[in-house]
């Protein structure tokens, strides 16, 4: 029955286009199922009756697996299907009607102040490689910008005298973002001592922070960075390169900063999704209070 794969596979990429992960994800959510349907008497896709669609979406859902995934599944199942169809392989689509699962709203991962300050001491500003390292989390943490953000900025950029840096987010729209003392002489310190023993010689990169070759840094370089830093400071918890802008926005309304300014640094189109923050500040003044007020107990 895998032999209908092939072409259906080739079909997406030809005519949709999709990039080579969604690929692999189609590939494997399909070979699976078909596996399944198989294993229980289909042996033709004309053969696999909704039961089938039915028994599989609901033994993912048993067996724990995320929303998303479910989700995922549930869309590649449906294309190809749909494929099917449109191609005259089957009669009719046994996939329709299949309801998607709400997606788990899991609140963002948040350090305390006092693992971001371990975070933030722990490179060396000795090295260049250090000094940028440390200029980059520093920027991060002070901006609330995004990991690929950060990694777009030119040197012409960032306004280590003025305090603000110019990024574009997503959409491509700028937005001009302040940034504090200790990220601002960081930067300056890497821009005027550092940045050159990391850049080809002669070489015209406008790039604000380069890897090793002299090049623009990745996101994959930065992901290496940042989960280095976060084993020397002994933070428990698996933080991601998102995990500092998280921490930006929910330390910032924790301090009593307003919501408007905080959607507008984060370069939010819509402020509901900035007030997932709010609830975490809420729930940490209140532990604050209970921790610290001598009648809270």
């Amino acid at each position: 029955m895998k032999a209908y794969l092939e072409p259906f596979m080739l079909y997406l990429s030809r005519d949709k286009g999709l990039s080579r992960n969604t690929l692999e994800s189609y590939g494997r959510d399909i070979s699976q199922f078909l596996e399944f349907a198989l294993e229980r008497g289909a042996e033709s896709p004309e053969a696999i009756k909704k039961s089938h669609v039915t028994l599989y979406l609901g033994g993912l859902r048993q067996a724990g697996r995320a929303a998303a995934t479910v989700n995922r599944n549930t869309v590649s199942i449906r294309s190809f299907f749909h494929y099917l169809l449109k191609e005259r392989l089957i009669g009719q689509d046994p996939s329709l009607d299949m309801e998607s699962m709400k997606p788990e709203k899991k609140p963002p991962m948040v350090l305390t102040v006092q693992e971001v300050e371990r975070l933030l001491a722990a490179p060396d500003g000795n090295t260049a490689q250090g000094m940028r390292d440390k200029a980059m989390l520093e920027l991060l943490y002070a901006t609330g910008i995004r990991v690929s953000e950060l990694i777009s900025l030119n040197v012409d950029d960032v306004h280590t005298g003025m305090k603000y840096a110019r990024c574009s987010g997503a959409s491509g729209k700028e937005r001009v973002v302040p940034i504090g003392n200790i990220a601002a002489e960081c930067a300056a310190v890497y821009v005027a001592d550092m940045r050159d023993k990391l850049l080809r010689q002669d070489e015209l990169e406008p790039a604000l922070f380069l890897n090793s070759l002299g090049g623009r840094l990745t996101r994959q370089g930065f992901w290496k960075i940042i989960k280095k830093y976060a084993r020397e400071a002994e933070i428990g918890q698996d933080i991601t390169p998102h995990t500092l802008r998280h921490s930006f926005a929910a330390h910032l309304l924790e301090g009593g900063a307003d919501l408007r300014s905080v959607q507008h640094m984060l370069g939010h189109a819509d402020i509901s999704t900035t007030q997932i923050y709010s609830g975490i500040a809420r729930r940490n003044m209140k532990e604050v209070y209970e921790s610290h007020h001598p009648r809270a107990r």
